[in-house]
């Protein structure tokens, strides 16, 4: 269940209907309260998944982004750039193919495939975390399901978060979805070849930033560019659990 919209409160299909107002049902004080329970549950297993991400000694980040922003293929051509070792949980609703595209990379990864749930909980990576082996593995990156909305209300249990905005989104996703770019430890504007071609300013992006989360760090990014991956290195090395 979502407390943000809800999506499994009528069980099944998840259609949003807030163009007038509100979800009344998460104004109702049962269903704020079941929604409670779930979350309290949610981070005593997220909880759970940190000591055993720490007692590997691997360090565990979440990326966060809507969908197409360039995740998967970040994680594709990121084992280029750093000797560190790294596996991937990957969720989506249907299908392996993100999986299979860094299997075929050679990176160790796990689908899950979520149905009809629009973000990753910490009880799914928990099962998930059963499938990969972490004994020889420097970094667990957990792919969340490509949404700015629900998968920053659930702790899945790693480290620090990892938020994308991709420039033909454009720069006012920033503003839009706030909650997400709060949650962030670093936000990655990627596709920044393109742009020539869009209207995003990276002055603006990082204005926006600015109020919303003054000591995120922002790191401009394309995946054609292999300088502009150092930064992202560093920012990693400087973030991983010390052993």
């Amino acid at each position: 269940m979502c407390q943000d919209c809800g999506c499994s409160l009528a069980g099944g299909d998840h259609h949003h209907h807030h163009q007038l107002q509100a979800n009344p049902q998460l104004n109702d004080k049962k269903t704020l309260s079941v929604i409670h329970k779930i979350l309290d549950k949610n981070d005593v297993e997220a909880a759970h998944n940190r000591a055993h991400f720490n007692a590997k000694n691997v360090t565990a980040f979440n990326l966060m982004s809507s969908p197409g922003s360039g995740k998967t293929t970040l994680l594709e051509h990121l084992h280029q750039y750093t000797p560190l070792k790294y596996a991937v949980v990957e969720g989506d609703l249907e299908t392996s193919r993100d999986a299979d595209r860094l299997k075929a990379q050679g990176i160790n990864a796990y689908q899950i495939q979520t149905g009809s749930a629009c973000h990753l909980d910490a009880f799914m990576v928990h099962s998930a975390l059963h499938h990969i082996e972490l004994d020889d593995l420097d970094i667990c990156f957990v792919e969340n399901v490509g949404n700015l909305v629900c998968p920053a209300s659930y702790d899945v249990g790693t480290h620090k978060n990892i938020v994308l905005v991709s420039v033909p989104e454009g720069d006012d996703k920033i503003e839009k979805y706030p909650v997400m770019f709060r949650r962030a430890d670093v936000v990655l504007i990627t596709k920044c070849d393109l742009l020539p071609y869009f209207d995003f300013s990276i002055e603006e992006a990082k204005a926006q930033l600015q109020k919303l989360n003054p000591n995120v760090e922002v790191i401009s990014l394309s995946t054609k560019d292999p300088e502009s991956f150092q930064p992202l290195v560093s920012w990693i090395n400087n973030n991983l659990i010390e052993g």
